[in-house]
């Protein structure tokens, strides 16, 4: 889908800044969650009840037999699109700052730019390599400072960082994923079948590692939200903002949304918004911005990449 026709700004921006405070939002929560559940309960109520909200909307909206036809592969996308990253993200919220796993889920169209040239033969100009370039030396930035005056132990925040990449490399095999086995299919059906797939994978780490004292009302309200807020609504902003406002802008709410996570952490866990990290997070998203395309003279628009 191209930008050219969509909807006038004042027709979609609200969503926008909706989408971008509730995926900034998600690192809140799992960081609440995670605190009591663990990362791997966390991450699987969280796409279970995501299926249980999502699961009416997509039969009123007549899906159903898309989903029935192309289960299998949606089913796999749920795998590596939410089941492995939103664990991944759970375990790294408890080890560095949420604002800091915020900033590093922005490289999402990083490594999707890098995989599709891998897989897809995408071409990569010479632009989108600076920007690639550009993009992981804001990483390495990060990651030179991430602990410092944050209370995080050094060794735990580098595997945390690890994990936020490996989670965002995911993100990225899933958009390559998506353009050659899911093409066609209602978006809907997609998010749908894909949080029930991410369920199945995670029922049985979810039950083997459930804390053995119940966890109380604050971490379940915190699933609850990223369940229904951050994935089940986030997932029909996202698809409503790309039919109205094209997927390149679509991709900007990945920019906007650190912004969001920063202020969640600083207001409610008292993180520290250093000037390193900001400068570390304006060189990812010039980086991105390269690496995407966004920045160009010509070419074709891109897809907007997944959420966190």
């Amino acid at each position: 889908m191209s930008d050219c026709g969509s909807k006038p700004v004042s027709a979609w921006i609200g969503e926008f800044v909706l989408l971008a405070s509730l995926w900034g939002a998600s690192f809140l929560f799992m960081r609440m969650g995670a605190s009591e559940f663990g990362p791997l309960p966390t991450a699987g109520l969280r796409v279970a009840l995501a299926t249980v909200f999502l699961w009416p909307i997509m039969l009123r909206q007549g899906h159903w037999p898309a989903l029935r036809r192309h289960w299998r592969p949606i089913m796999v996308a749920g795998i590596i699109n939410s089941a492995i990253p939103f664990a991944l993200f759970s375990w790294a919220v408890l080890h560095i700052a949420t604002g800091l796993s915020s900033i590093l889920n922005a490289t999402v169209p990083l490594f999707g730019a890098l995989i599709a040239w891998l897989w897809l033969g995408d071409r990569i100009g010479r632009l989108r390599w600076v920007g690639l370039a550009l993009g992981f030396l804001g990483v390495a930035l990060l990651a030179w400072k991430a602990p410092a005056g944050t209370g995080f132990k050094t060794d735990q925040a580098l595997w945390a960082i690890g994990a936020c990449l490996l989670a965002s490399a995911f993100y990225g095999l899933a958009a390559s994923f998506a353009r050659t086995r899911l093409v066609g299919i209602p978006p809907l059906a997609t998010a749908t079948g894909s949080q029930l797939g991410a369920a199945l994978g995670l029922a049985l780490p979810t039950l083997w590692f459930w804390p053995a004292q119940m966890p109380g009302p604050r971490a379940w309200g915190a699933v609850i939200a990223i369940a229904v807020l951050c994935t089940g609504i986030a997932y029909i902003l996202y698809f409503r903002l790309i039919a109205h406002a094209g997927p390149s802008r679509a991709l900007a709410v990945t920019f906007l949304t650190p912004v969001f996570a920063m202020l969640y952490g600083a207001l409610f866990l008292e993180e520290r918004i250093t000037a390193w990290t900001v400068g570390s997070a304006l060189v990812i998203v010039t980086g991105t911005l390269l690496s995407t395309g966004l920045v160009r003279t010509r070419g074709p628009a891109v897809e907007a990449p997944e959420r966190p």
